[in-house]
């Protein structure tokens, strides 16, 4: 019998572990293929059925993941929802100043009246929910500034030598963290209007 107890709890602990699909060391420790693994199983989209884009740093979300698991988690069920889709226009708190979406319609701009922007309170969730347009993508070392940082708006805003633009639609979503600065709402052709939704996820 205490054989069979303990083949049990040995059993129980082996399927629960590899039901997590989450390595033991620490995010930080995790090799490239722990981290492609983790971000692959696409898990962590809590049943959100939208492609990320391949500009995602995908070892610093993981490690801003499980820092504040619930927040991003709260966030990706927030779109998975389709609410974005059907709310009224503004802003929704979903953790109070520790996260909220701002759902917003506007007309995409010419190259020239969009600046590149960077955040260091905030990680950023931009999904288009209708419509399309370009962001342009960038590492912050290859910026320079051209407004200095706001703290209560958390933001700067600067200048880059190549735009790297993505294109942004409902198919996929982008997430940027202070690093990463970015140029949205770019027209793809003609100026249009979109629908986007903004998720803040404060991890600083």
């Amino acid at each position: 019998m205490r054989i069979t107890i303990f083949s049990y709890i040995f059993l129980l602990i082996i399927i629960t572990m590899s039901c997590s699909n989450i390595p033991s060391n620490k995010v930080e420790d995790w090799s490239e293929k722990e981290i492609n693994e983790w971000f692959d199983s696409g898990e962590w989209l809590c049943g959100w059925e939208v492609t990320p884009d391949k500009t995602i740093n995908k070892k610093e979300f993981a490690i801003q993941f499980y820092k504040n698991k619930k927040r991003w988690e709260t966030a990706f069920k927030f779109l998975a929802s389709n609410k974005p889709a059907t709310l009224k226009l503004g802003k929704y708190e979903l953790d109070g100043e520790n996260l909220f979406a701002a759902i917003d319609e506007y007309p995409t701009k010419n190259e020239e009246d969009a600046r590149f922007e960077a955040h260091r309170k905030y990680a950023d969730i931009q999904y288009i929910v209708s419509g399309e347009e370009k962001i342009g993508v960038t590492k912050l070392k290859n910026t320079k500034i051209t407004e200095s940082y706001n703290k209560s708006k958390d933001i700067a805003f600067l200048t880059a030598p190549d735009n790297n633009y993505r294109l942004a639609n409902p198919k996929t979503f982008f997430i940027f963290f202070p690093d990463d600065a970015h140029r949205p709402c770019v027209k793809t052709g003609e100026n249009s209007t979109v629908r986007k939704v903004v998720i803040k996820v404060r991890i600083n």
